[in-house]
């Protein structure tokens, strides 16, 4: 079957969603070789993903991943793709801390660095907070304190039949797009950096077909896939069923810009010291693109009406302290479990 597939990709030919999803679906339930995975992806790569073939792999990926069921209809996430080499601090996982102190439910999706020097979960870690929680727990801290952390392999565990291959050929493949697209908790708004600004827009259009309701899709012209306080950031936002594309400019909002280089960490521990102090108090351009990042946050999850008014929250919500009681929150919540790995049934 995935022999036929591969065929047609390196033929240059696009796959239709039903061809990808048997594909995807072949390669997750450990039926094709290790040859054969890798054959797929690259194959793909070379070709080009369309937003049908991408749309099709984050279903398969949404399907076989464990369920959180939760009782409210709307919360968001603030995944991004990760790979733009910027090493910056954690500027989302800071973002998701603000969003959730300002009332947004945040279902926080994500895992250790792999091209960076700190992934969510390096930094979350760091901070204190328990990251190995499967489906239950993760609704209840969602439930107790507004903001809870889906750690990718607890939940993606069909993803370990690609995991060789994808170590192996050392590429981006379309599964550097996938994660962000397949929150276990099936979240309605989102704030997605990508990459590669050529991803803005078909990106939206996936999380479009996949029933999100308001996204906003960005990448810094810095290469940062947050909104970028160095630069000018693309965005394609996903509202009323439509894209729509546009630029944000820090200055636009009372910003200076910011040297890139102000805006670099070391590594977990001292990401977690960054964001520890901007929650502290702490002024500068490291705050600056925490707010503008969790006013976009704020604003996709419905708890702002527009950019500027998102920015005038997260500042007080910071502030106030509220932002710092979030976290500690969510570190005594993850941390109060006794058995704190479940095994899904």
């Amino acid at each position: 079957m995935l022999k036929d597939v591969i065929a047609k990709l390196v033929e240059g030919r696009d796959l239709t969603e039903t061809e990808v999803i048997e594909a995807l679906n072949f390669i997750m339930e450990g039926n094709a070789t290790q040859a054969q995975i890798g054959s797929f992806m690259t194959a793909l790569r070379i070709k080009g993903e369309t937003i049908e073939e991408i749309t099709g792999c984050a279903r398969v990926m949404r399907q076989k991943a464990e369920r959180i069921n939760l009782d409210k209809d709307y919360y968001i996430d603030t995944c991004g793709t990760g790979g733009d080499g910027a090493n910056t601090f954690n500027i989302s996982t800071a973002a998701a801390f603000v969003a959730a102190a300002g009332g947004v439910t945040v279902a926080k999706h994500g895992n250790r660095s792999v091209s960076s020097k700190s992934g969510s979960a390096d930094v979350l870690e760091a901070l204190g907070v328990n990251i190995d929680l499967g489906p239950i727990y993760v609704g209840e801290c969602m439930k107790r304190s507004g903001i809870g952390f889906i750690y990718a392999p607890v939940f993606h565990k069909s993803m370990k039949h690609a995991a060789n291959p994808r170590r192996e050929l050392g590429i981006r493949t379309v599964f550097n797009i996938l994660g962000p697209l397949t929150n276990p908790a099936n979240a309605k708004g989102q704030l997605l950096g990508v990459f590669s600004e050529t991803l803005t827009e078909p990106v939206a259009n996936v999380l479009m077909n996949l029933g999100v309701e308001r996204a906003m899709v960005i990448h810094g012209r810095d290469g940062m896939d947050e909104i970028t306080t160095t630069s000018i950031t693309k965005v394609s936002e996903v509202k009323n069923k439509r894209v729509i594309n546009y630029e944000l400019n820090p200055l636009d909002f009372g910003f200076n810009l910011a040297p890139k280089g102000e805006l670099t960490s070391g590594g977990a521990t001292e990401s977690a010291k960054i964001i520890l102090e901007i929650f502290q108090g702490k002024k500068g351009y490291k705050r600056d693109i925490v707010v503008i990042n969790s006013a976009a946050s704020l604003y996709v999850g419905k708890a702002a009406s527009d950019i500027n008014e998102g920015i005038n929250l997260a500042q007080e919500i910071i502030d106030s302290g509220r932002a710092l009681k979030k976290l500690n929150q969510l570190v005594d919540v993850t941390n109060s479990f006794q058995e704190y790995q479940e095994v899904s049934v």
